[in-house]
């Protein structure tokens, strides 16, 4: 057997670094497409009127989800067993999933908030008596301002509790 430098760096070092370059190439490409899913997403919320809070969150989840992608696909490249990454990652998922259900449902509850749209920035919102003008809907959180104090809403109290929402005078609903 020939163990030479050689040898090594044409049986070895050459592929993987050909397959280095395509994974980084292919970490690129999804990284360009979400930039362009990124201007597809602005124009489509700027089209329809969408609330910026649901555009950020689509934005997000668009985003996230691609270069979850990219990662896998280049790590594929590479050699690496996606499948058992991706089964492990789905256990992982499931756990991790049970174990934050609240933070799940605070994430849920934040999409339909988003998509119902009961109320929107610029509202007063009370909620479980507690009470104050709504600056911004997170997946989390819905945030009031009330005089000097932030007041963070977990979203899924809103779905849990009664909402008293009071828009201001002339505002549509």
């Amino acid at each position: 057997m020939d163990f030479s430098f050689t040898t090594i760096f044409t049986d070895k070092i050459v592929p993987f670094l050909f397959d280095l370059g395509l994974a980084i190439l292919i970490l690129l490409g999804f990284w360009v497409a979400t930039l362009v899913i990124r201007r597809l997403v602005n124009r489509f919320a700027i089209s329809k009127n969408l609330m910026p809070d649901l555009t950020t969150l689509l934005l997000q989840i668009a985003e996230v989800t691609l270069l979850l992608f990219g990662v896998v696909s280049a790590l594929g490249t590479l050699g690496v067993d996606v499948w058992a990454i991706i089964a492990g990652l789905g256990l992982v998922g499931f756990a991790v999933g049970f174990a934050l259900k609240d933070l799940v449902s605070n994430f849920l509850s934040g999409l339909l908030i988003l998509i119902y749209n009961p109320f929107v920035r610029g509202d007063r919102v009370t909620v479980s008596g507690q009470g104050g003008m709504v600056v911004e809907v997170n997946l989390r959180y819905t945030v009031l301002k009330d005089e000097d104090k932030r007041i963070l809403v977990p979203n899924a109290s809103i779905f849990s509790n009664v909402v008293i929402v009071e828009r201001k005078p002339g505002q549509s609903t």
